[in-house]
């Protein structure tokens, strides 16, 4: 494992809230902490993870207050944030480039290029529609 920097989505950071015992998930984010490794992510990391636990509290499989700690945890999880508006000119290029139908994941790629940091998603439809053009791109598997 490099000591680069280390990008990670939204979608990883609900498998890592979701997570019980040792899984995948819970030792990559252990060993990327042990080794000092920069975690980053745009600022739109915390809306979307706010989003994400809103709609699971309108579903019923959370309650409002089990919503809120666990954004508290995601606070706690020393994550750099970046919302520069060089980042938000890089994702639209970077959008345009792959042809993603949206901008949101773009800011993740763009970032992660940006600090060449490894990027860690566990959203498949994203991960199959760049891997073969963007480095170091990672799928967290689901366990």
């Amino acid at each position: 494992m490099s000591n680069s920097p280390v990008c990670i989505d939204a979608s990883f950071i609900l498998r890592l809230l979701q997570s019980r015992g040792e899984t995948t998930v819970i030792r990559l984010y252990r060993s990327w902490k042990e080794a000092g490794q920069l975690l980053v992510a745009p600022t739109l990391l915390y809306y979307e993870v706010a989003n994400a636990l809103h709609r699971y509290t309108l579903g019923g499989y959370l309650q409002p207050g089990g919503a809120e700690a666990l954004l508290q945890q995601v606070f706690r999880l020393g994550i750099s944030l970046y919302g520069d508006p060089g980042l938000h000119l890089k994702a639209l290029q970077v959008a345009r480039d792959l042809g993603l139908p949206a901008a949101y994941d773009a800011h993740y790629l763009a970032l992660a290029q940006h600090l060449n940091a490894e990027f860690w998603t566990a959203d498949k439809r994203l991960f199959r529609a760049v891997q073969d053009r963007i480095p170091n791109v990672h799928l967290l598997e689901a366990e």
